[in-house]
C-alpha cells in the first residue's frame, strides 16, 4: 500500500483547517501580506493580524489610498504568509480580499496600536480588509517546541536524523 507524502498525510479540512489557521495566525499575530500589482512578484508588506473570526476569515486594518487596496480593488487575490519561530510554526494562505468601510466594521477591529498609522477610528482613510481563505499550507511540531528541542538534541547526540515535524494542506 503506497502512503500519501508528508504534505498530504497531516493534510487538514473543514473546522479542523479552521482551528488549525486560528491558532498558528493568532500565535504570529503579523504576517506579510502579498498583494498582485501590475506584475510579478507579489508586492508583500507586513500587517497586524486584527482577528480571525468564527467562519476563518482574517481581518486587517489598511490606508483607504493605500498601494495595497488599490492592489486588492484591481485583483483580490490575496497570500499570506505567518512566521511564529518561538513555536517553530508557519504558515502560507491564499485568499481573497474585501475593503470594507462600515463604520461598525472599522469600531470592531480598531485597537490603540492602529492609532500610529490612523487619527482615529472616525480617520477617513482607514479601512478594513477582509480575507476569505481558499487553501494553504502549514508546517508544525508534532508535540510543541520544547519536546521538537529535545529530540533535536538526543538524536544529535544518537546520530539519528530528528523528526522534520507535520505539515499539511489546510482547506477550510
Amino acid at each position: 500500500m503506497k502512503t500519501k507524502p508528508d504534505s498530504l498525510r497531516h493534510s487538514l479540512f473543514d473546522t479542523a483547517a479552521l482551528d488549525k489557521i486560528r491558532d498558528l495566525a493568532t500565535a504570529s499575530r503579523v504576517c506579510f501580506f502579498g498583494t498582485l500589482g501590475a506584475e510579478f512578484p507579489l508586492h508583500v508588506r507586513p500587517m497586524g493580524l486584527q482577528a480571525v473570526d468564527a467562519s476563518g476569515d482574517l481581518w486587517f486594518l489598511s490606508g483607504r489610498t493605500s498601494d495595497k487596496n488599490r492592489h486588492i480593488e484591481a485583483d483580490p487575490r490575496v497570500q499570506l504568509l505567518f512566521a511564529n519561530p518561538s513555536g517553530a510554526q508557519y504558515l502560507a494562505l491564499q485568499g481573497t480580499a474585501v475593503i470594507h468601510h462600515e463604520p461598525g466594521l472599522k469600531e470592531k477591529h480598531w485597537t490603540p496600536l492602529a492609532g500610529a498609522w490612523f487619527t482615529g477610528v472616525d480617520d477617513p482613510d482607514l479601512t478594513v480588509i477582509q480575507v476569505r481563505i481558499v487553501d494553504g499550507h502549514y508546517w508544525d511540531t508534532e508535540h510543541g517546541k520544547a519536546i521538537a528541542l529535545l529530540e533535536i538534541a538526543l538524536k544529535a547526540v544518537s546520530g539519528r536524523p530528528p523528526a522534520e515535524g507535520v505539515q499539511g494542506r489546510l482547506r477550510p
